[in-house]
């Protein structure tokens, strides 16, 4: 069961992202918070698996608190829900720690998928809006991988499936997958969390993006 913590300081909103998880049997809302500070109290009391996080929160920032929820509930995701969808935004979060970022307008299907998706390590940013984060020059960082290898670290960067990259690549997943043990390997990166920070970091969704 991925037990969350919903933190927005619109009673509305928490009530609609709520109900957006009820029926799913794997997942289970937890707690609410209207602000960083309660957000801090209540994950420090309740250890969610994670953390769905309104980045508009008055006082302090859920940009600014995403370091001590990350102290008070190591084990806890950060899964950023925002209307602050701008490129700029989600660099800022992901920086910040956060494992993924989804705009409040997204379906609940993907809102559900993109949950998934982080407690189980991965990290998650939506295709249209992970597209705007792409730069294009690269970096030393990634010269031990092949042109595909950079392909697939794109892809998964951007939160795609193997299956997905699968598709796009028109490639089994069965070699999706090898070139993912590779990219990892040639890394020294062992989450998906991790490679989405390097992917940040290196230029593949980085910080020159507008």
């Amino acid at each position: 069961m991925i037990r969350v913590l919903i933190v927005d300081d619109h009673e509305l909103l928490r009530a609609g992202l709520r109900s957006r998880l009820e029926g799913e049997s794997d997942i289970a809302v937890v707690g609410e918070a209207d602000s960083a500070e309660q957000a801090v109290v209540v994950a420090r009391a309740l250890q969610p698996d994670l953390i769905l996080l309104d980045l508009l929160l008055p006082r302090k920032s859920g940009y600014d608190v995403i370091p001590e929820l990350a102290e008070v509930a190591p084990q806890a995701k950060v899964l950023v829900v925002s209307s602050q969808a701008a490129p700029s935004s989600v660099r800022r979060a992901l920086s910040a720690g956060a494992a993924g970022s989804l705009p409040k307008r997204s379906p609940a299907g993907e809102l559900v998928a993109a949950i998934r998706l982080v407690a189980s390590g991965a990290g998650y940013v939506e295709p249209d809006l992970g597209a705007q984060l792409i730069v294009p020059n690269g970096s030393p960082a990634l010269e031990p991988l092949s042109e595909r290898e950079r392909d697939i670290l794109h892809l998964l960067a951007l939160g795609y499936t193997n299956q997905e990259i699968g598709k796009k690549l028109f490639i089994s997943v069965r070699t999706v997958d090898t070139h993912r043990a590779h990219i990892m390997r040639k890394l020294k990166l062992e989450t998906r969390a991790e490679l989405v920070m390097f992917a940040l970091a290196n230029g593949v969704i980085g910080p020159n993006a507008d």
